[in-house]
């Protein structure tokens, strides 16, 4: 595929088998993912890698948990509305995807998380490019920014979560979403 197919191709997955990827294809997105623009070549990502199952799932029960008390405190609608995904005991935050890339980056400084996410952009096309499927978890972030997950997933002192990302090999096809046409504010 064209560069221009692949970014009208890419979905956001949910739904995946059970098999594992491998650590050269994980790489490989990795490699993709750090020749993506940075301001002024400061690269601030750094990766996790979690392909071990028991602890996705302990992080997908938190995150539930934690994304659950936050809607029940809200007077959003848009929140309250995350109960009915939150309380179903089959929903996986991960959708059962077998790899979980973090992308994450220092707390302070100008663009960190813009770099970040092309970063994850690039890692997202490389992996359409690949047959692989992705989808933004960010439902994750505030869970995985909580002392304990920090501590349990080694991440330093000054860095933060910034793009979670799960990635697999998709359990079937996913259909197209419409998008709305580009709103110009100005063009002169």
């Amino acid at each position: 595929m064209t560069a221009m197919e692949i970014m009208y191709h890419r979905r956001s997955v949910r739904d995946y088998t059970k098999q594992k990827l491998d650590e050269i294809v994980i790489h490989k997105l990795l490699d993709a993912a750090v020749v993506a623009p940075t301001a002024m070549h400061q690269e601030p990502w750094s990766f996790i890698v979690i392909q071990d199952q028991a602890l996705l799932n302990r992080l997908s029960d938190f995150t539930k948990e934690s994304v659950r008390k936050e809607a029940l405190s809200s007077e959003i609608e848009t929140s309250k509305r995350l109960l009915h995904v939150t309380d179903n005991p089959e929903f996986h935050v991960f959708h059962n995807a077998g790899t979980l890339i973090v992308i994450c980056g220092p707390a302070q400084g100008s663009f960190v998380e813009a770099d970040c996410w092309l970063a994850a952009e690039n890692l997202m096309l490389a992996a359409c490019a690949n047959g692989l499927g992705t989808c933004v978890i960010g439902f994750a972030v505030e869970a995985m920014n909580t002392p304990e997950w920090r501590k349990e997933l080694s991440i330093p002192e000054g860095l933060m979560v910034i793009a979670p990302l799960i990635i697999g090999v998709p359990a079937g096809a996913t259909a197209p979403t419409t998008r709305k046409p580009p709103v110009i504010l100005l063009w002169k």
